[in-house]
């Protein structure tokens, strides 16, 4: 019982970071109707702004995250700006070969710049834990799911309470409409795809504190948090905290019984699974 109960606990802890991986790439994809296949590159990026100052020039990881948040929402604004919003109009065929040769030409320019060696963003309080019970809790697990988690709700709000955030909710539901009333739709596009970006780099940063970064992971990151999008529901923010949770949790306990090898199996057979049983998503809303 204690293995599983810690077991159930690293997998929760791993699905708030899963959550706030996918949030950036379920926003965009719900307004701007683009998958964006460059996704996880820009988390891969976000982690090696944090690894280059918490490195270079000694800031704490955690200091270190605005300032991926940053540089990430400025890179993402100039992307969508410049290049995406050429073709926003297009196929979604378009869209899906230009991300794609953004995240090739992302991980070949990260390559170049920090090489193919895996780097890892280890604070001094890297190693502490504490202990509920027989029940051993790592700090940097707890206070990376905390702040993905205040992130997420965060986002929620910003959608549901904010002018800008209506504004977007009220062009992904009707451009026509938004525009009736005075919307900007390119300015509103690049806002948001910045605020995903943003949000990638923050995940970024948490994950490289969590986890080994490499320009290579973001195919793999891309994939999964695809798979997170689709199992919550892409039009529910809470539905991406539902879908990361649920993701981790089946991770961890595939890791322990069936080995790291099945981890990805069963995260993708959970996804053809929801696919097949609620199309739009564990917190989705069916037609």
């Amino acid at each position: 019982m204690q293995l599983l109960l810690q077991i159930l606990l690293n997998g929760v802890l791993q699905g708030g970071l899963y959550a706030l991986m996918a949030l950036g790439l379920s926003l965009v994809w719900g307004v701007l109707n683009i998958v964006n296949l460059a996704h996880g590159a820009l988390i891969m990026l976000g982690g090696y702004v944090v690894w280059m100052m918490f490195m270079r020039f000694g800031v704490d990881p955690f200091l270190a995250l605005p300032v991926a948040a940053v540089a990430l929402f400025v890179l993402g604004y100039a992307i969508q700006r410049g290049i995406l919003n050429l073709v926003i109009r297009g196929p979604m065929f378009n869209t899906l070969l230009i991300t794609f040769g953004l995240e090739v030409v992302l991980t070949y320019l990260a390559q170049l710049m920090f090489s193919a060696d895996f780097r890892t963003i280890n604070p001094s309080y890297a190693g502490r834990n504490v202990s509920i019970g027989q029940i051993t809790i790592p700090l940097l697990n707890l206070a990376t799911f905390a702040l993905a988690l205040a992130l997420t709700f965060g986002m929620w709000a910003f959608l549901l309470k904010t002018r800008s955030g209506r504004r977007i909710r009220a062009t992904a539901q009707n451009l026509v409409a938004a525009r009736l009333y005075g919307v900007e739709p390119r300015h509103l596009y690049a806002l948001t795809f910045a605020i995903g970006a943003a949000l990638a780099g923050v995940a970024g940063g948490l994950y490289g504190m969590v986890s080994q970064l490499n320009p290579y992971i973001g195919a793999t990151l891309t994939a999964k948090c695809f798979a997170i999008a689709i199992i919550g529901g892409l039009d529910s923010p809470l539905g991406v905290i539902v879908g990361g949770i649920v993701l981790g949790v089946f991770e961890a306990f595939a890791a322990l019984w069936l080995g790291p090898t099945f981890v990805d199996v069963v995260s993708f057979g959970i996804l053809v699974l929801v696919l097949i049983v609620r199309p739009s998503g564990l917190l989705g809303r069916t037609a």
